[in-house]
């Protein structure tokens, strides 16, 4: 990804939340951003962020959790400030390998993988039978497992948009104006704080970020996803907002009946960020979770 603008850690940085437990790690083709907090020792969670957001998804949620776990949080690959050294393979398989690499790097074994949105696939891609992984929970926040709305023409569209080098840039510039940012954020049904907000902004004044995005869309297949669904070798614990206008409830219920075991907590408000505007109500699902299920890795049937 040459020729594109990066987010700077020692400007556009200075004001992140939790700046503090931030550190860059280095794998294969990939500078991570990655948040810690927590005792050391504890048990981890990692959480994954979805298409087009970063770490600071997380913001409300990493200090509710940390008192008890170790919570790891970075920012996805081409996102926010996780920059590539090389190009990079946006797609499920290629996000789930580079996830692995950077748990292995930070040598990290996972009690609980959650994820948001995309990072929900992810999240079931790495707990998955024929993963390494095997983390004993997988916890999906509004996941998205289904080909969206009007894929047959989107995908095509963000496949065009990312291969023209220039429309991310264009479309960066357009978000300096704010109302580009502003009604992504609209469209997420989501009241989230407005210091929230005006870092989703910036992040959409980088073209690197925003290429990073389109090109994760346009690399996503979830046509045969079911199959993974179905093969988890633990029930994941599925939450979703009622109100959800970008991942339909039904989505989640429909997943509900393919993965074996699925326990399902449905909210009746938040839109798709649920998770940064009711922070104490999925943190308490969380716990409850993690404690209702045996440590150590799981193994398959």
């Amino acid at each position: 990804m040459t020729g594109t603008s990066w987010l700077d850690w020692n400007k556009d940085g200075q004001d992140w939340p939790h700046r503090s437990s931030s550190r860059f790690v280095e794998t294969a083709g990939l500078r991570w951003h990655v948040q810690e907090m927590g005792p050391a020792e504890a048990p981890v969670l990692l959480l994954l962020h979805g298409t087009g957001a970063s770490s600071h998804s997380w913001r409300h949620l990493l200090p509710l959790l940390s008192n008890t776990y170790r919570v790891v949080a970075p920012d996805l690959p081409c996102h926010a400030f996780s920059q590539p050294q090389r190009r990079s393979d946006l797609s499920l398989t290629g996000m789930t390998a580079a996830i692995a690499a950077l748990m292995a790097a930070l040598g990290i074994n996972p009690t609980a993988i959650i994820g948001h949105s995309a990072g929900a696939a992810i999240a079931v891609s790495l707990g998955g039978a024929a993963s390494p992984v095997r983390a004993p929970l997988i916890v999906a926040i509004n996941g998205a497992f289904r080909p969206i709305r009007g894929d047959r023409i989107f995908s095509p569209l963000a496949k065009a948009l990312f291969a023209a080098p220039l429309s991310a840039s264009l479309l960066s510039l357009v978000a300096r104006g704010g109302w580009f940012g502003d009604n992504l954020l609209t469209a997420t049904g989501s009241p989230i704080d407005n210091a929230g907000a005006i870092l989703y902004r910036r992040l959409f004044t980088a073209s690197g970020h925003v290429r990073g995005a389109l090109g994760m869309m346009a690399a996503w297949n979830l046509s045969r996803f079911d199959v993974a669904l179905a093969a988890l070798p633990v029930p994941p614990v599925l939450i979703a907002a009622k109100d959800d206008p970008m991942v339909p409830c039904a989505d989640t219920r429909h997943a509900a009946g393919v993965a074996r075991g699925a326990q399902v907590s449905l909210v009746d408000r938040g839109g798709h960020l649920l998770h940064e505007c009711r922070a104490e109500l999925i943190a308490d699902i969380i716990r409850d979770a993690v404690k209702s299920r045996p440590q150590g890795r799981v193994d398959a049937a």
